[in-house]
């Protein structure tokens, strides 16, 4: 007997009452059989009408958007004939779109009589067919407000930011609060707990309603700027596989970029706390971030509420807690492949960072595929961690590790590279941006010279990811690595990206819970991915704030931010040239954010704690990338590196500084 379940009535489960819409081809799921079951319970007690089941994927029909209907068909390899799904009928649970689940949480704004945006020199505009969206100048932006927080009026309610503490005065009042939910409707089943739908926290639905920063979503197929280093991120490519795979006809869409005339450097700072101190009696000039980001203040709260609020193990549990982390920590990753391109979440794999990425793909890939004789190619330019990984699997399998040369200004010499391709060639793995000298490899044309040859390519993107727009699908790339701390999120979380079908064949890195089906004495069913290679308890509050620090930078937009840094690069490598004997490094034409530099007759680390005298991060050493300084003749550098939050000020004081130093 097959039960439908309606929406506003308490549903009358008979004995052997079947359940139609089970995702993931599991009617047996003990975490969703036992969600939906105090749901129906609730309701028979009075409680509200059937909602969002969290962390089940299950919602009613009551949300006012359009949902995915269950599937027709299960799999007979995983569900009974029992459970056949019951023919259509106009009541039955939906799937929801994620813009389905928002769309039930948010608060919409009405959209204001305002004009548009005027024609600014330099700035994008969207395309003829695009409606014309609201606009409002950055210099009507309060000083006092967040350059991504909404207007208190549609700000959704928070929490405090720990117990006692009192909450925002600009929070809409309702008539109910109570546990600290200020605007929630009546809480049902424990006092201290949310009702059902509530696990979006109140930071992600903070970004959603801003109207004086457009986002990237809300315009058309608007076209990328012309800048050097963003030559190839307007537009998708035809397809050059080494596998040709069909594309999910899900895959996301490519955002093109907001106006120029919305980015405010000082509305930015203000979300920045660390920024607003004192160092040595001087303002903090923070020119460390190719080694690390300041968080923004979003990125902190959203971290400590999840340790406050929200805190507990991921999947495999029925009760709420778990149901909001796992949801937390699934939408993390489908941030992240909103942010790279990705076609599928599932191509995201969360690690601790680029390293262990890199790692991952060399031990799995390289022990499985490499033969002796077969050969590796990298850049003289690669930070360590795309060095060392290659060597240890290279000694492992007796394959050879080539790295293409670099020309005096410290760019790749294309034909070089291509003439190390070959039929011995296995792996090409390349930076995208330089750490130790800001060139921007031609990842494009990279991918495109070693898939003539069948040969896949992975691309650390750590160095880029905070500076320039990432498209895997337009770039064809196989895989590509970020870390979480250089794009403002926190340490010890990153990701992984590759193509589904390469990962699938892949075998697991390390073992342990979560990544198995099944287990016995005598042999262990692997997961699919992403479970494949996430072994253990994850980093799950780290991925929680990852996903909150890309939605800053959605919000802001890459190439926003790539356009202002460019001009902020031109200014800082001017400036340099005054000073007195100072040499810089790496003068490529295609560059992004770094200025590795020495100054004859001083130490780099003496420069360095000079410049800390005078409020002045920047670092000393061979910044984990010692054969690209040895190509230059040095040993070590003294690095600037700058963010978007930057400005020339910070600039002129590290020209200052450096101008103040002892005559040798």
């Amino acid at each position: 007997m097959t039960t439908n379940i309606e929406v506003g009535r308490t549903p009358d489960f008979p004995s052997g009452a079947e359940l139609t819409g089970i995702v993931n081809d599991d009617p047996f799921h003990s975490a969703l059989i036992a969600r939906l079951a105090n749901e129906i319970f609730a309701e028979a007690r009075g409680g509200p009408a059937l909602g969002i089941l969290p962390g089940s994927g299950i919602a009613s029909p009551g949300i006012a958007s359009p949902g995915i209907v269950a599937p027709a068909a299960t799999s007979p390899a995983t569900t009974p004939p029992s459970f056949a799904p019951a023919p259509p009928s106009p009541l039955h649970l939906v799937l929801p779109s994620a813009d389905a689940v928002d769309a039930g949480f948010g608060v919409p704004v009405a959209s204001a009589a305002v004009p548009t945006a005027p024609t600014v020199p330099g700035a994008f505009t969207a395309p003829s067919n695009v409606t014309a969206l609201p606009w409002v100048a950055p210099e009507t932006v309060s000083p006092a407000v967040s350059a991504l927080e909404p207007a208190a009026a549609s700000r959704p309610p928070v929490h405090p930011p720990h117990p006692g503490a009192e909450r925002a005065t600009d929070v809409a009042s309702s008539p109910h609060e109570a546990n600290g939910h200020p605007g929630e409707p009546a809480p049902f089943g424990a006092e201290d707990s949310y009702p059902f739908g509530e696990p979006r926290y109140a930071g992600a639905l903070a970004f959603r309603h801003h109207a004086e920063i457009p986002t990237e979503g809300r315009y058309g197929a608007a076209a990328t700027p012309d800048f050097y280093f963003l030559q190839h991120g307007g537009s998708r490519k035809a397809e050059t596989r080494v596998e040709p795979q069909p594309r999910s006809p899900q895959a996301p869409a490519h955002h093109p970029a907001p106006p120029l005339s919305t980015f405010d450097v000082q509305a930015i700072r203000r979300d920045f706390p660390a920024l607003h101190q004192t160092v040595n009696g001087k303002p903090l000039v923070w020119l460390d971030n190719a080694a690390t980001t300041h968080k923004p203040q979003s990125v902190i709260d959203i971290t400590s509420e999840f340790y406050s609020r929200h805190n507990s193990n991921i999947h495999r549990a029925a009760h709420t807690l778990a149901a909001r982390s796992t949801d937390l920590f699934e939408g993390a990753r489908d941030k992240l492949r909103d942010f790279v391109g990705a076609a599928d979440s599932k191509e995201i794999i969360f690690l601790r960072g680029t390293t262990e990425a890199i790692n991952l793909v060399a031990q799995s890939y390289g022990r499985s595929h490499f033969k002796p004789g077969d050969e590796i190619v990298v850049t003289h330019i690669e930070h360590h961690a795309n060095i060392v990984p290659w060597q240890l699997v290279a000694q492992a399998t007796e394959a050879v590790l080539r790295a293409a040369p670099v020309n005096d200004r410290g760019e790749l010499i294309f034909d070089k590279f291509v003439a190390l391709l070959g039929p011995r060639t296995k792996f090409v793995s390349v930076t995208h941006v330089a750490n130790a000298l800001g060139t921007i490899n031609p990842v494009e044309q990279i991918i495109a010279a070693a898939h003539a040859w069948g040969v896949p390519v992975l691309i650390d993107a750590a160095q880029s990811s905070p500076h320039i727009p990432l498209d895997v699908r337009a770039l064809d790339a196989d895989f590509l690595v970020l870390s979480g701390h250089k794009v403002f999120g926190p340490t010890g979380i990153g990701i992984l990206y590759g193509k589904a079908h390469l990962l699938e064949a892949l075998p697991p890195w390390q073992g342990g819970g979560h990544m198995i089906r099944d287990v016995t004495f005598e042999k262990t069913v692997f997961n699919h991915i992403p479970e494949k290679f996430e072994a253990g308890t994850p980093d799950i509050a780290g991925a929680v704030g990852l996903g909150a620090a890309i939605d800053y930078l959605q919000r802001v937009g890459l190439p926003a931010i790539a356009a202002y840094e460019h001009d902020l690069l031109v200014y800082a490598t001017e400036a340099l040239a005054t000073v007195p004997k100072l040499r810089l490094i790496g003068t490529a034409a295609a560059k992004a954010s770094v200025l590795s530099f020495v100054i004859d007759g001083y130490a780099p680390d003496a420069v360095s704690r000079h410049l800390d005298k005078h409020g002045i991060a920047t670092r000393s050493g061979h910044h984990c990338a010692q054969p690209a300084l040895r190509r230059f003749g040095v040993e070590t550098t003294v690095r600037a590196s700058l963010a978007f939050y930057n400005t020339r000020e910070d600039v002129d004081a590290l020209i200052r500084a450096l101008h103040l130093l002892p005559r040798a």
